[in-house]
């Protein structure tokens, strides 16, 4: 459901929102045309977003997110200023933000979910973490995105689908294979999976 309120944010809260859009665009290696067509704002309001030059209302920041694959709260956190010399680097713990890849708001109805370790999207890796419940998955269907990825089983247990071969992963087993190969990720396990994961370049869209 959209939000339908058109008040502003405040001039504060949107000092680095132009960045963070910009930077999850280009995670999903969308132009601005693109987003333009995805969200229904004109190309001109969000090269002014992006540059903080403009801010949305929240019913713009709402599309804006859509598109994006991203909750509204991807933007916004609310635990609290982050130091500005922590801010381009960590990440704490209960400052993670999570992923979703699609109109769905997340990840629940597969078992899974997502958080992004990395401190920004601006650069050519992610990391991110991964909690499988019993049976959980990364969808049934095997799926392909540009780059490399590798990742290390923390707890449990994780089945890995590459291509037409299928290996089951135990604690403290890792993998590492390019993302062109159709692949799948499942947890065949009674207990839940916490998988630490990287890919580059980044691909938040499976």
């Amino acid at each position: 459901m959209k939000l339908k309120s058109s008040t502003s944010f405040n001039h504060k809260k949107t000092v680095k929102l132009g960045e963070e859009i910009r930077q999850l665009r280009k995670a999903h290696h969308m132009t601005l045309a693109q987003l333009s067509t995805a969200c229904g704002r004109s190309v001109s309001f969000l090269s002014k977003i992006e540059r903080n030059q403009a801010r949305p209302s929240l019913t713009a920041m709402q599309d804006i997110a859509e598109a994006l694959g991203a909750p509204v709260g991807w933007f916004f956190q609310n635990d609290g200023p982050v130091p500005a010399d922590e801010r381009p680097y960590i990440v704490r713990h209960n400052r993670r933000r999570r992923l979703t890849y699609s109109q769905f708001t997340d990840t629940n109805y597969l078992g899974m979910e997502d958080h992004l370790l990395s401190a920004t999207l601006d650069g050519e890796l992610a990391l991110g973490i991964s909690r499988y419940s019993p049976g959980g998955n990364s969808g049934d269907d095997l799926y392909t995105h540009r780059g490399e990825e590798a990742g290390l089983v923390l707890e449990g247990e994780l089945e890995v689908a590459v291509g037409e071969k299928t290996f089951r992963l135990k604690t403290g087993d890792s993998f590492s294979f390019p993302s062109h190969i159709p692949h799948t990720f499942r947890n065949p396990g009674d207990k839940q999976a916490i998988v630490v994961w990287a890919n580059t370049p980044i691909s938040l869209r499976p």
